[in-house]
């Protein structure tokens, strides 16, 4: 927050006397003594003026928002979120209609944690009207005034109050926030996708996951977006297994949460996962059931080569997480191995194939697979020259079959 490039957003920007402030995470990260990674700043100028303004100090702009009062400045490669002051006209659950407004209390108030409302000048002076500070270091998540009210105005502040708790929360959580959570819940299937999305994958990124996603269907939150058979052991025993070997990752932490019955079609639609994150899901799933920790090393290259290495690392944590076995000796070595395996390449082609006299088709692909069976068979170790004589014992296979059914 005191960088030379935030220095420079804020000379621009109070370059007319204008009470420019830090806000939301960065403040609330800093008051906790947490990294700071994302810089959002509040102006109590419109954002015509904020364009302007950056402008004229040579920082470029991008109106990444600007319909809401957002615009992000861009400095050596660094963004920074702006936002005009604003304060609710009017909301329905989903979004809102603002207003700009000059009252950084007013501003505050629309937000949705005392934690989040805080804002902070560059010189350090810092302005909490709600009670955040306290909030923050006691490990309270608390909303900004009436619970049911914030929620109604945004119901994506629901599975926001669970996040926060599981990253930021110490003890109970507050109980009228829960209240007003269990109370409102039903109206969770109005949100989109996309957002629901968003903030499970930030909720499964948690410390420990399954202590809020617990707490989330106690309080009958899980039954109105996520009914799906849970498994929450599964997912307690990867947790320390991810911190021990291997990066927290939010989608294994999905895959480890879902039972065995589980569609990954209906949870791709209802998440809306991407194409590459819907069949990394599908493959764990599958993995999963496939995996065995007998394997030798031989066994594994098949499968690093078949399945593809991370995938099969994948399948070693979510097997061992579901199995609760305690010797994880065998599992370090597998994801060893899986973290230097290479993968391989057939060193002969369709090209070769063709110089033997097959046309391109299903004859040229099946010789082809053969060919390769055979090479991971032998552990990958036959070079070009035994390959070539392999394909050429193939094809001649292929063309006495074909002489035989034409006889």
């Amino acid at each position: 927050m005191t960088d030379a490039k935030s220095v420079r957003v804020f000379e621009a920007l109070g370059a007319a006397g204008a009470d420019v402030r830090f806000v939301g995470g960065c403040v609330r990260d800093a008051v906790l003594k947490r990294p700071v990674n994302d810089i959002d700043i509040g102006t109590p100028e419109p954002p015509s003026k904020v364009v302007e303004r950056l402008g004229a100090a040579g920082i470029k702009v991008v109106p990444t928002g600007i319909d809401h009062g957002t615009v992000t400045a861009i400095v050596d490669h660094t963004p920074f979120e702006i936002t005009s002051l604003r304060r609710d006209v009017e909301t329905d659950g989903r979004r809102a209609v603002v207003a700009y407004t000059a009252d950084w209390s007013e501003d505050a108030a629309r937000r949705d944690f005392t934690m989040n409302a805080m804002s902070c000048r560059p010189d350090g002076t810092l302005y909490d009207y709600f009670g955040g500070v306290g909030d923050v270091e006691a490990g309270r998540v608390r909303f900004v005034g009436d619970p049911e009210t914030r929620i109604r105005e945004d119901v994506l502040r629901i599975l926001r109050f669970y996040r926060f708790h599981a990253h930021y929360g110490i003890g109970e959580p507050d109980a009228a926030a829960r209240a007003g959570c269990r109370d409102l819940a039903p109206l969770l299937p109005d949100l989109s996708a996309e957002r629901v999305r968003n903030e499970t994958l930030r909720i499964l990124a948690a410390p420990a996951p399954h202590t809020v996603l617990r707490l989330m269907r106690a309080d009958g939150v899980l039954e109105h977006y996520f009914p799906e058979e849970r498994e929450f052991e599964t997912l307690g025993r990867l947790v320390p297994l991810e911190v021990r070997f291997a990066r927290p990752d939010p989608l294994r932490r999905l895959a480890a949460a879902l039972g065995p019955e589980a569609d990954p079609a209906a949870i791709t639609q209802r998440f809306k996962l991407s194409r590459a994150e819907r069949a990394r899901l599908v493959a764990m799933l599958a993995n999963r059931d496939r995996f065995s920790p007998d394997d030798d090393p031989r066994e594994l290259r098949r499968r690093f080569h078949v399945r593809g290495a991370a995938a099969w690392a994948d399948a070693a944590l979510l097997w061992w997480a579901a199995d609760g076995r305690d010797d994880t000796g065998p599992l370090e070595r597998i994801l060893a191995e899986a973290r230097a395996w290479t993968p391989k390449t057939l060193p002969v082609a369709g090209a070769d194939a063709k110089a033997l006299g097959l046309s391109a088709g299903p004859r040229l692909g099946e010789a082809l697979k053969a060919v390769e069976a055979w090479w991971v068979d032998q552990d990958f170790e036959p070079g070009r020259d035994a390959l070539l004589e392999r394909l050429r014992a193939v094809v001649a296979a292929q063309t006495l079959e074909e002489g035989n059914e034409g006889a």
